[in-house]
């Protein structure tokens, strides 16, 4: 479980730079729709069921690693990351019938979707990691970490959000987005809210 490890680590790291303040960047651009479950890319931290039929020995539960592909039985590295859990199933399929099995059936399954999840930190009832849900929104998220404490500074949310290779960060005025006086924005995986304390 070293990836969980790291990906917990590198959020605290980051929830601290945030508390000391932060550069911010434009107001992300357009929201997009988040595909579904079963179209997402495979990720670092998701778990994945390999069912071979009539092969117990080969089936099994496997855990995306830091390089981001698991070891398979008698086929060696399997590649995942940033594939489909179809795209990957095929794979097994074809090699496990290069010299291996004769017509091998395989079900590929994800198990837990580490990598497609939303933090939300900072001054929430309820700070920690959330399952992107399709289209998840930011009211949504915050909805899921329990709504804001009574010191929560609404208006001045921080989204982190990783962009072309880079990190960055955007105010999101949720308590006007609550009103109706600002548009409601849509997460994407990875993305870390981070909602400050008011300062009276």
């Amino acid at each position: 479980m070293l990836s969980r490890r790291s990906s917990i680590a590198a959020v605290l790291a980051l929830w601290s730079t945030l508390a000391l303040g932060c550069t911010k960047s434009a107001p992300p651009p357009g929201t997009r729709s988040v595909a579904s479950p079963e179209a997402l890319a495979l990720g670092v931290g998701d778990v994945v069921e390999v069912r071979v039929f009539r092969e117990p020995d080969l089936t099994g539960t496997y855990l995306i690693d830091d390089d981001g592909g698991i070891d398979f039985p008698l086929i060696g590295r399997v590649k995942l990351e940033g594939r489909r859990a179809k795209s990957a199933e095929g794979e097994v399929r074809a090699r496990l019938a290069d010299g291996f099995l004769v017509d091998p059936q395989i079900s590929l399954f994800v198990k837990e979707r580490n990598s497609q999840k939303v933090h939300v930190l900072g001054q929430v009832n309820k700070p920690g990691s959330f399952l992107l849900e399709p289209g998840m929104t930011v009211i949504q998220a915050m909805a899921q970490a329990g709504g804001f404490t009574k010191l929560a500074a609404t208006n001045r949310v921080n989204l982190t959000r990783v962009q072309d290779g880079s990190e960055k960060s955007f105010q999101v005025r949720v308590g006007d987005i609550r009103s109706g006086d600002a548009t409601n924005v849509e997460l994407l995986p990875g993305d870390i809210l981070y909602v400050p304390e008011a300062m009276f």
